[in-house]
């Protein structure tokens, strides 16, 4: 039974995540929540009260109910009746039997639906530590599941509620960091930003513009999925610049390259003696991004206990420095980046299922570029323009070049792309980019068509080889620091290694080392 239903709180929570990007408005958000809500449990009745900024009074913004023919709208000032209890306390509320609780308001005459069987849960909605409103679900009174695993689940979806009532209230805490005299367009955007939209004329990349379009101007958070060398840096500086938070910090850093405690003083900062070495206190990341935008990239390498600390954050905005008992509050947003298929980790157990679901409302998978082939020569011509400035002279391919580029399947994506032109320009004497200057392993065995090309390749390995050979003794035989030196990834050096037979020289030259 538990499997089960976990099984199915993930299948409603994933559907959930998937349509609310659809979401024009709150009032379509809540109605897509509560949709699925009632086709996926045996729910009567599921409702949304969110008080009134202006009235302070507590109203019913929707409901689904199984019985009722239309949507009835009633209103309770906070402290009348459960939902009203709910808000002034900001606590959970469970009625086991809810003919037998006298605290049960039925002002809607909603809930039809023999009462006297039928248990009620409500949590609130809360944002930044203040309630706005409650989230109220009946469902038919059994033992089969503990009323601890709904609030546990229900609080989950309140907490994404919260972020799209936050959109919508005014005068919340969004206006009063980000000031009318902020929210006109930032500054232009930065040349690398620009050529994003310059250098992705496919129907895949245009997907992708379209989306960031969209998600840039909220304040909920942001996860980008995809391969590694993609450009998820760039996408969140796209996003950062075309928000209203564009005049305040962009602070980014990389949950893979700290261990926990460091990640942890780098993020939250810390006080003075707080952690070794520290002779003074240090603000954390999130306070140098006050009213800007953070960029947390590979999320999913985060350890469980950050993950916990990151909701609690997201939460309510506050934190506390390590080494200090006072509570600070920033306003920020999260863009956050993975290589990970974080609903497998969920699944595993290793990451949140609630800090999942919290980065989900704006989801943009960013698409390799072998779906991006119309993009490649754009790219191309992108990189050389750069390199041509770089060494003031101006760089060119042959159209043979261009079809071997544009056949590769780019593994190492942009990323792999920069790097080869880069290299490119380096040994590359004139200003014609041929076949001869492509590195061997981006030539198919179908474009060595003649026997001057095959004596050539010939050649051009050999050089290769030797290249390979100068770098790794310069680099004390340790394939990573060559491949450095080289600007290749480990993977490229790799292959190399292994296309040239040098593994037991290596090995050798390495036992050498050691011994000596």
């Amino acid at each position: 039974m538990e499997d089960e239903l976990k099984e199915l709180q993930i299948q409603v929570l994933s559907e959930i995540s998937q349509i609310l990007g659809q979401a024009l408005n709150l009032d379509q958000a809540l109605e897509f929540i509560l949709g699925v809500l009632s086709r996926s449990f045996a729910l009567k009745y599921a409702g949304v009260a969110l008080k009134d900024p202006e009235t302070g009074q507590l109203r019913c913004r929707t409901s689904r109910d199984l019985t009722a023919a239309g949507q009835p709208r009633a209103g309770c000032r906070p402290g009348e009746g459960l939902a009203g209890l709910i808000l002034a306390t900001a606590q959970p509320f469970v009625v086991p039997l809810m003919g037998q609780e006298p605290l049960f308001l039925n002002q809607s005459r909603a809930r039809q639906f023999h009462k006297e069987q039928v248990s009620l849960i409500g949590v609130p909605i809360i944002l930044q530590g203040t309630p706005l409103g409650v989230l109220s679900v009946d469902r038919l009174f059994t033992d089969e599941v503990s009323p601890e695993e709904d609030l546990r689940f229900l609080g989950i979806l309140a907490a994404i509620m919260a972020q799209f009532v936050g959109l919508e209230l005014p005068g919340r805490l969004r206006e009063e960091r980000l000031r009318p005299e902020n929210l006109t367009p930032g500054p232009e955007l930065s040349d690398s930003s620009r050529n994003f939209f310059v250098a992705g004329q496919g129907l895949a990349s245009q997907e992708v513009q379209q989306l960031i379009k969209k998600v840039a101007p909220g304040r909920a958070p942001v996860l980008l999925s995809g391969e590694s060398g993609t450009g998820k840096n760039l996408m969140a500086r796209v996003i950062h610049e075309l928000s209203p938070r564009a005049r305040y910090p962009f602070r980014k850093i990389n949950c893979a390259s700290l261990p926990e405690n460091l990640l942890a003083a780098e993020l939250f900062g810390y006080e003075q003696d707080a952690i070794s070495g520290a002779v003074k206190a240090r603000p954390g990341r999130l306070e140098e991004a006050d009213g800007g935008s953070i960029f947390l990239e590979e999320i999913g390498e985060l350890s469980l206990s950050l993950q916990a600390r990151m909701f609690r954050f997201l939460q309510d905005m506050e934190f506390q420095r390590l080494g200090s008992n006072r509570t600070r509050k920033v306003e920020v947003r999260l863009i956050a980046a993975t290589t990970r298929d974080l609903a497998a980790a969920v699944k595993a157990g290793s990451f949140r299922e609630d800090l999942y679901y919290l980065l989900g409302h704006a989801p943009v998978r960013i698409p390799p570029l072998r779906e991006r082939r119309p993009d490649i020569p754009l790219l191309l011509n992108h990189f050389l323009d750069k390199v041509s400035k770089e060494y003031d002279r101006r760089f060119y391919l042959t159209q043979k070049a261009l079809d071997v580029l544009e056949d590769y399947a780019w593994p190492g994506n942009v990323r792999e792309m920069e790097n080869l032109v880069e290299r490119l320009g380096i040994v590359v004497e004139g200003a014609e980019i041929g076949v001869k200057d492509l590195p061997p392993y981006l030539l198919p065995p179908a474009k060595m068509e003649t026997h001057e090309d095959q004596a050539f390749l010939t050649r051009l390995k050999e050089m290769e080889k030797r290249e390979i050979l100068a770098a790794l003794e310069r680099n004390r035989w340790i394939q990573s620091q060559a491949a450095m030196d080289l600007g290749l990834t480990l993977r490229q050096i790799g292959y190399r290694v292994k296309q040239f037979g040098l593994e037991r020289l290596i090995k050798e030259q390495r036992g050498h080392s050691r011994s000596g």
